[in-house]
């Protein structure tokens, strides 16, 4: 399997320690994409001999058969399209970029026209095999809470606007509550993990969305409510933090891993 990726963080750094110890079933890195030569992905790709590309193009010319999105919102909108068109499969991590109708509404049509799946997978959270189920029988409620520690919410825009002293915080602080259409835009690096629990249930403008920067935590503490015909479902995920990067919970970069083993296997458990 030929696998172009987009980023140079700490998801794809992982896939690459993993692919060079042959534990993704002989995946062969042919590219590592960034936008200008100042990327992070050119570092990372000369430690681990991968050729880095500038742009869309030069990545569809190392033919991979996927490429692993785990850059950001703009990656999504600048290359998935592209890369759809030309029949390669493309797994987004960014998937709170899909918030936006107009993009989602074109990657869905350029994937199914090219026959080159789009896979967004669970990231931080799990259960949506459970939340699919449930909105078979009909939901009426889905929410979310994400909740981190302060430092996962520096350098955020939305955040800094609100003048809140992120290093002095006496207590839980609610940076956001509304649907996970409003919120999700403000938070590009930290919640889309609302955005595919929206995709997988009821939408963004039915799925409600707090955000709350908490100085007790260690852990990315995240709670899910879905209530509908079959019941209510209550889920909490205390997720580590990548040591690299408070943003990302380890458990959204091992997400990447497994969606690429469920991508290659023809046995699948769950749905």
């Amino acid at each position: 399997m030929r696998v172009g990726l987009l980023g140079g963080g700490v998801i794809a750094r992982l896939f690459l320690e993993h692919a060079r110890s042959g534990e993704m079933g002989g995946a062969k890195v042919v590219a590592i994409a960034g936008r200008n030569e100042n990327s992070r992905g050119k570092a990372l790709a000369r430690e681990f001999g991968v050729p880095f590309v500038l742009g869309v193009d030069e990545l569809i010319a190392a033919r991979p058969e996927v490429v692993i999105e785990a850059a950001s919102h703009d990656a999504v909108r600048e290359h998935a399209e592209a890369l759809l068109s030309n029949g390669i499969a493309v797994i987004v991590l960014s998937g709170g970029a899909l918030c936006d109708d107009g993009l989602r509404g074109r990657l869905e049509r350029a994937s199914a026209e090219h026959h080159a799946l789009l896979y967004v997978p669970s990231g931080g959270i799990g259960g949506l095999d459970a939340l699919k189920a449930a909105c078979a029988a009909g939901v009426d409620e889905v929410s979310i809470a994400v909740t981190k520690p302060p430092a996962a919410w520096k350098g955020i825009a939305y955040v800094e606007r609100m003048k809140i002293d992120l290093e002095r915080l006496a207590g839980p602080v609610t940076l956001f509550e509304g649907t996970a259409r409003e919120g999700v835009p403000h938070f590009p690096a930290n919640v889309n993990i609302a955005a595919v629990l929206s995709l997988a249930g009821i939408g963004f403008d039915r799925t409600r969305l707090k955000v709350v920067a908490d100085p007790a935590l260690k852990f990315n503490t995240h709670f899910i409510t879905i209530r509908g015909k079959t019941g209510t479902i209550n889920l909490r995920f205390e997720s580590v933090p990548s040591p690299d990067n408070p943003k990302t919970a380890m458990l959204a970069c091992y997400s990447a891993l497994a969606a690429f083993g469920q991508f290659t296997s023809p046995v699948r458990y769950g749905t």
